[in-house]
């Protein structure tokens, strides 16, 4: 009986965590490997762009892709 109520309250918690945050705009400072997702006009409907951190002297990654199952709330970055 613990143990499943113990799962269920670890599972509840963990549920926000699944959902990704879009940003209105590309932050300036990105931390290596690190990514964000952009809703911007560079990618076609129903896709975000997907920006990687790169280390110093390389250019960041971006790639359109679709969220699929993921959940998503818009909000705006924060320099």
């Amino acid at each position: 009986m613990r143990a499943t109520v113990l799962g269920l309250m670890i599972s509840t918690a963990a549920l926000p965590c699944l959902a990704q945050t879009i940003l209105k705009s590309e932050p300036l400072m990105l931390a290596p490997y690190e990514f964000v997702f952009v809703q911007d006009a560079t990618c076609p409907a129903g896709k975000v762009l997907k920006v990687t951190g790169a280390i110093r002297g390389l250019h960041r990654k971006k790639v359109c892709v679709t969220l699929g199952l993921e959940q998503a709330t818009l909000s705006a970055a924060t320099p």
